[in-house]
């Protein structure tokens, strides 16, 4: 299955989103309560409830994102 190259911004702030999401969330949950019984099921909960955020944030910055690297590296 392919995806229009069209979606190709709303996929990766999806999955950038998601991963990013997935490590810091758990990292801040073990830092704060540890690894306790039940951690994987509050884990999961966090990651469902902070994606939505996360992936607005990152498909409505990166194009900006990207602008400021290309100038910052431009040669000349």
């Amino acid at each position: 299955m392919r995806i229009h190259p069209r979606f190709a911004p709303l996929l990766f702030g999806a999955l950038l989103s998601v991963i990013m999401v997935s490590i810091v969330s758990a990292f801040v949950l073990a830092i704060s309560q540890g690894l306790k019984p039940g951690f994987t099921a509050q884990w999961l909960r966090s990651c469902a409830t902070t994606w939505p955020v996360a992936f607005a944030a990152v498909t409505l910055v990166a194009p900006w994102v990207r602008r400021v690297v290309a100038r910052a590296t431009a040669a000349g």
